[in-house]
């Protein structure tokens, strides 16, 4: 085969065609100035980094910006006039802190709102686990203004970036952030954090947005918030979760609880996202004209462990004035739901604690909260329970001896009751005569021992309320309990009983044991002091079974509450139980009781208003027996 060799027109063929590369590459490379123009992008990319990295007071991210300014190039078309905020060194994202020795915010410049809300003091479940209660955290919480341009563009703020300017007045650290559509044409979000306060001014303002906003439709607020769970026992905590908001100057309300509940308020004032021991409040000036709320229920099993309890929402709009500005003056308050820390604030707060209404919310204010404040300022929470309930005990000592008292002398009669019984066992409206006229000649009062027990209810239903929302008891020791505000297992169980839980909880054992002789000591006196009516089921067979019945319940409801109730029931059990002992040993004696008795029998006895019409109308409704029968 002849080799092939190269002539002279293939070396001229491949001069020619590299000679045309060379000529294309010159061609397409960048002039000096294009270069020069470049590197001025460049450095302004990097500068504006820089920038922002030291206004959010973060270490720098390798080249972040470059995809931050891709993703403002795309939301340009969108953003209309409010563009220029994606321009600012704040766009590329970021976020500042306030900070006083109670609380941790950190505001992010996407949104402008809270990213994360830190309470320093408290703990979250158990006491010395480092993990600090954290009400904000990892997205939970959202608020957002939905604004309308002037073009008909829809616009969130929670999608936007606002440029921060962080500065201090006085003690107190002030929070600019500006959602900006132009050098003086602005959305503004105005932190301002004081020392030692949970609670601080947040006003929302615009400025020389008329043009821009179509201000005849209000912005419409959006706050949310998915409540972490914080406390031991999941069932516990969700009951005292919930919404609550204040309504026409000065009326409280809250939105039920449920899978799905959905509520509206008029003329809002504030709204409280409350969980047991803490809460999370946003108060205004200007009232919300109508806010819609939406409560969800996020635990589908107690029995199980849950991060989350509820799910909370609302939506409010926000009305321009007449310069076509918004202007709310509003505060947020991010803290312990205490009664006194709340009360302080002289905001009508303390009304987020469910302390009851009527003479049972008199109790718990005005002696139940100073009372157990006072003690627990100088002794530990345990002993303060102690004392507190013997106080109360005592206080009510005279209530229990008149009741014991009107017991004693209606077994005394009871003797003298039968025999009416027996005499005019075919005649009941002549029996019910007799026995009136006895306990008018013997000076007893029927009612007298009912009077003091029912004096005696409104207090115990105040503790009923007190106990389960005192802040003061939350994760404080006493015996074997580790937490006063929770239950005291000292038994855990490896299957669920209804009703009842996994665990075994002592005290309300130790309550349910002294129930158990108290009633046993009351309802066998109560038994023996009433007698048999005619036609009316046997009360003695009833208080019986009430001795059994009632310890149960109690075993049963207060196995998983707060072991500082069953603690105060304990004691106060106790307590009676003495009272009772004493006076029935020592003060009360049946046979003077007695001598007494038919002294009375012998004077003249004036009938009062009420006895004489009840005689009456006796009297009549005999005569019109006696009537028919003759017919």
């Amino acid at each position: 085969m002849e080799e092939k060799k190269l002539d002279l027109n293939t070396i001229i063929g491949f001069v020619l065609i590299f000679g045309i590369i060379l000529w294309i590459m010159y061609q397409n490379s960048p002039s000096e100035t294009e270069v020069a123009a470049q590197k001025a992008q460049q450095e302004q990319v990097e500068e504006a980094k820089v920038a922002n990295d030291k206004q959010a007071n973060i270490a720098p991210v390798s080249d972040s910006i470059v995809s931050d300014s891709l993703r403002i190039t795309q939301l340009q078309s969108t953003l209309g006039s409010f563009a220029y905020s994606a321009t600012l060194p704040s766009a590329a994202g970021g976020t500042t802190t306030l900070e006083n020795d109670l609380i941790k915010l950190t505001i992010s410049n996407q949104g402008g709102y809270i990213k994360e809300a830190v309470l320093k003091s408290f703990e979250r479940i158990h006491k010395n686990s480092g993990d600090l209660v954290t009400l904000i955290q990892d997205n939970n919480a959202s608020l957002n203004l939905k604004i309308q341009t002037a073009d008909n563009r829809t616009l969130d703020t929670k999608d936007l970036f606002f440029e921060p300017t962080l500065t201090n007045i006085g003690e107190n650290q002030v929070l600019s952030m500006r959602l900006k559509a132009g050098p003086a044409q602005f959305l503004e979000y105005r932190y301002v954090l004081k020392p030692n306060d949970y609670m601080l001014d947040f006003d929302v303002r615009s400025e020389g947005l008329g043009k821009t906003l179509n201000t005849g439709k209000p912005a419409e607020m959006e706050w949310a918030l998915k409540s972490y769970r914080n406390e031991k026992s999941v069932s516990y905590e969700n009951r005292y979760t919930e919404i609550v908001y204040e309504y026409e100057d000065g009326k409280d309300t809250y939105v039920n609880q449920g899978d799905d509940e959905r509520e509206t308020g008029i003329d809002v004032t504030y709204v409280a996202y409350k969980q047991h021991f803490f809460t999370s409040i946003l108060l205004t000036e200007t009232p919300l004209k109508s806010v819609d709320f939406q409560s969800m229920d996020l635990v589908e099993d107690d029995q199980r462990d849950t991060l989350f309890t509820k799910q909370f929402k609302m939506k409010a709009p926000l009305a321009y004035n007449s310069s076509g500005d918004l202007d709310y003056k509003m505060n947020w308050y991010y803290g312990p739901a205490d009664y006194q820390l709340l009360n302080s604030y002289d905001r009508n707060l303390d009304e987020l604690i469910p302390l009851g209404w009527g003479i049972i919310g008199w109790i718990n204010k005005f002696i139940f909260v100073p009372l157990f404040g006072f003690l627990s300022d100088y002794i530990a929470y345990g002993i303060a329970i102690i004392i507190f309930t013997i106080l109360i005990k005592i206080a009510m000592s005279p209530i229990t001896y008149k009741s014991f008292l009107s017991q004693a002398k209606m077994r005394v009669l009871r003797p003298e009751i039968m025999e009416l019984g027996e005499k005019y066992q075919k005649d009941p409206m002549k029996k019910q005569q007799e026995t009136m006229k006895l306990y008018n000649k013997a000076g007893v009062n029927p009612m007298a021992g009912c009077i003091p027990a029912l004096i005696q209810i409104p207090f115990m239903y105040a503790s009923f309320l007190f106990f389960p929302s005192a802040f003061e008891l939350r994760q404080k020791s006493f015996l074997w309990a580790d937490d006063l505000s929770s239950f005291d297992a000292v038994l855990h169980l490896p299957f669920y009983i209804p009703f009842y839980g996994n665990h075994v909880s002592l005290f309300p054992i130790l309550a349910a044991i002294a129930i158990f002789f108290y009633m046993k000591m009351t309802t066998g006196d109560q038994a023996m002091a009433q007698p048999p009516q005619e036609g009316m089921p046997d009360m003695g067979k009833i208080m019986k079974i009430m001795i059994y019945i009632s310890p149960l319940m109690m075993l049963f409801f207060f196995n998983n509450y707060g072991s500082g109730l069953s603690l105060y029931n304990l004691i106060s059990n106790l307590i009676t139980i003495g009272i009772m002992i004493v006076i029935k040993r020592y003060v009360v004696d049946e046979n003077v009781i007695h001598a007494q008795i038919q002294e009375n029998k012998l004077k003249p006895k004036k009938q009062s208003k009420f006895q004489r019409k009840m005689q009456e109308m006796m009297e009549q409704a005999e005569a019109q027996k006696a009537a028919k029968n003759k017919k």
